[in-house]
């Protein structure tokens, strides 16, 4: 995913800030504060001294934060008010190009916490998060509802203005009214208390959910109980027991999702059922890791401030400037989803309750079953074990000779591993990635690993932003949660991993062909339903044949891996696809109901909520949970995706129907790149996001793509 809340961070403090006042003609007479003595060797304000800025991690610590958040919303406040107060009529360049060079102090130590706080955090720095997110929300709120500087936002005519800077100037006015400049006075006063609360419970959310994860692990005190894990798995295990004090026995830590990657080769059931419920109850214990009076109070705070802003639902105001544009297009998406992949889910069940019939199981088919005897299923059907094909594809092979091979091939990339730049964990790893003509684009790092320190799932994020105007270049991170292997040991994947980080790398791809000049239209800076189509049809290539046969070698002898077995990993390729619909799409539901709610009475406490919710959309199947039960649903609680969820199923029915063009149009060509990396990669929110996919495809989106991809139709 792309990390939306950085992102969101990022945004509100470069681009949402200023002072409340009304219109007036008055002289400048703010001065801009510069960094006094005490504050000169603080590595976060100034420019780093290294490649394209990339941050200075070696000299970064913990307590430069907080003096250069201080500092830095002073230095921008005033910044603000020269702009907004300027005697002169406005214009584009005194306003809103002013307003793109503004608050670069704060942008860069807010961007640096933001991606510390998500991948490698500590006590100090959650403190600091808790104790200025209402700060960083009312600050946001001194620009967005500044009457003065939305007035002379809305005198600047676009008449003279080019292509991007028309589309600069139509973005800036469309969020200030988003955010509610048009609001009275009262409301204004209202709504900025209202988005203060917000942010402080967004927070604790994330902090409450991260200590949750890391005491949700499950420990074993016998070996035997992991049963149909390989050596290496069992020997990590205990490794992570070790590390938290427990000698001699064996962790299984959780990962973000429902369902747990190990289950599906966990032989012992009693070990399944207590691992599943260990995820499925992690932030519901009524202590003080427990999410949902949290969550309670955010749903309730989202209606107040949507209904504040003249809206009927949170959803309604959410998506105004989304592709879909208002949740009855959204939900008409799901819907379209929803009955097949129900349907088809019933009879994978089916199948896969005939086989532990077969087996003489003596038991109905439970969540933490599904998995186990879905590879099984799978194996019967297609002749394929995950434990067969795992063996080829280790991790970092996966990604030079997989994920940069295909961004060789398909957009004449090149990657060199750098090995001086510093990092903020030792398990990071940098590459620097030249273009096509061979000049150097951007810097990108890994995070392969999990940790407790880290938030669950996998994203991107940007270090450094793009801008023409600033004179930037992209610096980029990646970060996962793969288990590490135990010293001297291969980390091996599964192919469901495999495609996760060919995804990731879209999003990052995305960031590093970015051309715009201001950053505030820059690269991933899209709608939440486009960002994850560039990260969705990066996924194909890892069954590329090309791509496959580059990358799938064996980690021991270093053969390739044989024909007949991709032959199988494609004929599986739409196995288990009724589950894997309806987790996603119930999830996608169950975030647009919380989202969709029109009064204080529609919402009930969190369990009853979610049960009420899936009922209603005909997600009854117990043994098909929702990939996010809603106390552990960091993407709408802390994550920037609130009502935004559903962005998965609508960027995919975009990368189906533009993946489709590419194949029947030449595939894995250089062509083809250029033409993607035109017309979708290098465009950011300059144009009309529609109008480039018709430009790339020569038609809007079709469904039925999609539909064929996921097996539901022929």
């Amino acid at each position: 995913m792309k990390n939306i809340s950085a992102a969101f961070l990022i945004s509100a403090l470069a681009l949402n800030q200023s002072c409340t006042t009304t219109m007036k003609t008055t002289p400048i007479s703010t001065e801009i504060p510069q960094p006094d003595a005490a504050l000169a060797n603080n590595p976060l304000l100034m420019k780093s001294n290294l490649q394209y800025e990339a941050p200075e991690f070696d000299k970064i610590k913990d307590e430069h934060f907080k003096p250069a958040f201080d500092f830095g919303l002073k230095q921008h406040d005033a910044e603000i008010l020269q702009i907004a107060n300027n005697s002169a009529k406005p214009t584009f360049e005194n306003t809103l190009v002013a307003l793109e060079k503004s608050g670069q102090n704060l942008k860069r130590a807010t961007i640096i916490f933001g991606n510390l706080t998500s991948a490698n955090t500590n006590p100090i720095l959650q403190a600091l998060d808790e104790e200025y997110a209402p700060i960083f929300a009312a600050h946001q709120d001194k620009m967005m509802l500044n009457e003065n500087l939305y007035n002379r936002i809305k005198a600047i005519p676009e008449s003279g203005l080019d292509a991007e800077s028309k589309k600069l100037l139509q973005f800036y006015k469309q969020n200030f009214e988003i955010a509610g400049a048009n609001l009275s006075a009262a409301d204004k006063e209202k709504l900025k208390q209202i988005n203060q609360e917000l942010a402080s419970l967004s927070t604790q959310y994330s902090n409450k959910l991260l200590a949750a994860r890391k005491q949700g692990g499950v420990f074993f005190t016998d070996a035997k109980e992991l049963d149909g894990l390989s050596a290496d798995e069992i020997a990590a295990a205990a490794n992570d027991a070790k590390n938290a004090g427990k000698a001699g026995q064996y962790l299984l830590a959780l990962q973000n999702t429902t369902q747990q990657p190990l289950l599906q080769n966990l032989k012992n059931r009693a070990t399944r059922e207590k691992l599943f419920n260990a995820s499925w109850t992690r932030a519901e214990k009524d202590d003080q890791n427990d999410t949902r009076e949290t969550i309670e109070k955010l749903a309730a705070l989202r209606l107040r401030k949507a209904q504040t802003l003249g809206k009927k639902s949170y959803a309604d105001w959410k998506l105004q400037d989304q592709m879909a544009k208002n949740p009855e297009a959204a939900v008409k998406l799901m819907n379209q989803l929803a009955t097949p992949a129900v349907e088809t889910a019933k009879r994978e069940e089916k199948d896969i309750q005939a086989l532990i019939d077969r087996q003489k199981g003596g038991f109905t088919v439970q969540p933490w079953d599904w998995n186990f005897y879905a590879e099984q299923v799978r194996k019967e059907k297609f002749d394929l074990d995950e434990n067969e094909i795992k063996p080829y594809f280790e991790i970092t092979t996966v990604l030079e000779k997989g994920v940069f091979f295909a961004a060789e091939k398909f957009y004449g990339l090149k990657f060199k591993k750098r090995t001086d730049l510093p990092v903020y964990h030792p398990d990071v790893v940098t590459y620097e990635v030249f273009d096509q003509d061979g000049k150097s684009l951007a810097i990108y790092y890994l995070d392969f690993y999990t940790r407790d320190s880290k938030n669950g799932g996998a994203w991107m994020s940007n270090f450094v932003e793009q801008s023409y105007l600033l004179g930037t270049k992209p610096v980029i991170v990646n970060c996962y949660n793969y288990q590490k292997p135990a010293a001297g040991k291969p980390s091996l994947i599964s192919f469901d991993d495999v495609t996760t980080i060919f995804h990731e790398f879209g999003h990052s791809i995305h960031g590093m062909f970015a051309s715009q000049k201001y950053p505030s239209l820059s690269g991933t800076s899209v709608p939440r339903d486009f960002v994850e189509f560039p990260s969705q049809i990066n996924e194909h290539w890892a069954l590329d044949p090309v791509v496959l046969k580059n990358y799938a070698l064996h980690y021991k002898t270093q053969k390739p891996i044989p024909q007949a077995l991709v032959d199988k990993i494609k004929k599986a390729s739409t196995f288990n696809q009724g589950y894997a619909t309806t987790e996603l799409v119930s999830a996608a539901a169950l975030d647009m109901d919380w989202h969709s709610v029109t009064s204080d009475s529609q919402l009930l406490p969190v369990l009853d909520f979610e049960k009420q919710s899936l009922a209603k959309h005909g997600f009854t199947l117990a043994t098909v949970p929702p990939r996010y039960h809603t106390p552990y649903f960091a993407h709408i609680w802390g994550g920037g995706y609130s009502a935004g969820y559903y962005a998965y199923l609508w960027s995919e029915t975009l990368d189906s129907d533009a993946w489709e063009w590419i194949m029947n149009n030449g595939g894995l060509t250089r062509a083809n790149g250029d033409r993607f990396r035109k017309y979708i990669l290098s465009v950011g929110n300059s144009v009309d996001l529609n109008q480039a996919f018709r430009d790339f495809t020569g038609h809007d989106p079709d469904i039925k793509p999609l539909l064929r991809n996921r097996g539901f139709i022929k």
